[in-house]
């Protein structure tokens, strides 16, 4: 499809499905052009496919940890929108049915890591010469509020140390590219969806996805004087 040039654009990470799709779905009803990124081809191009009229188009993201495919992801929007506006980095994933902390060995943490953290790394380490390009460009880490090392229903539920460690790394990586770039016109967020009913719990949430994409979009498309290093649920700021 012929995208307009004039129009901001927006890469979302494991946009296939879920709270990704709803995100990918809202950036583009608000004016935006969304590359949707996701790992599995197949359902990457239903998903766009889904959403084409509104703007949504599918990139190939094969896999966020390996620098190759995000290298060959950065090159393909600088060939085509020579900027990046928006970066939303929405992929993750959870070991579960694990148990209590004590259950989790290091390497449980590594596989969870690699997508958690280390891939958002690799997404803002190639992707931040693109967000430079943009005039004022955003990025949104998908956190969640069982990353909060304060916030008591963080520890209520199933226990799991991989997963909630790993979006309070997040929650400090977001501060720390925050801090970096507060000079700039770029603004560095994590957005806490709430518990949302998806594949990834089987659909145990008690919100939708859409409700859960709303502060991502939010958070997307701050005006020049709206927050950056701060970690958000739908109206207020979450707890660290």
């Amino acid at each position: 499809m012929t995208l307009p040039s004039d129009r901001p654009v927006a890469l979302v990470t494991g946009a296939n499905r879920g709270i990704g799709k709803e995100i990918a779905r809202g950036l583009a009803r608000a004016g935006m052009t969304v590359l949707l990124g996701s790992r599995d081809p197949e359902r990457g191009v239903l998903a766009a496919r889904e959403l084409a009229a509104d703007g949504v188009v599918f990139v190939q993201l094969v896999d966020v940890t390996d620098p190759a495919s995000v290298t060959s992801t950065a090159q393909a929007i600088t060939r085509r929108f020579g900027r990046l506006d928006v970066l939303v980095n929405n992929a993750g994933i959870a070991q579960r049915g694990i148990g209590a902390p004590s259950a989790f060995t290091a390497e449980h943490l590594r596989v969870v890591y690699e997508t958690n953290v280390f891939g958002v790394v690799t997404m803002m380490h190639t992707l931040l010469p693109l967000l430079r390009l943009a005039p004022a460009a955003r990025v949104v880490n998908v956190s969640s509020t069982r990353g909060s090392l304060t916030e008591p229903s963080a520890f209520g539920g199933q226990p799991n140390l991989a997963y909630s460690t790993s979006k309070t790394a997040l929650n400090a990586l977001t501060v720390h590219y925050a801090r970096e770039l507060a000079d700039t016109p770029i603004k560095v967020n994590a957005a806490s969806p709430g518990h949302v009913a998806t594949d990834f719990n089987d659909h145990t949430g008690t919100r939708t996805p859409e409700q859960g994409a709303a502060v991502v979009v939010r958070l997307a498309t701050l005006p020049a004087d709206g927050p950056t290093g701060g970690f958000f649920n739908d109206d207020r700021a979450e707890s660290w």
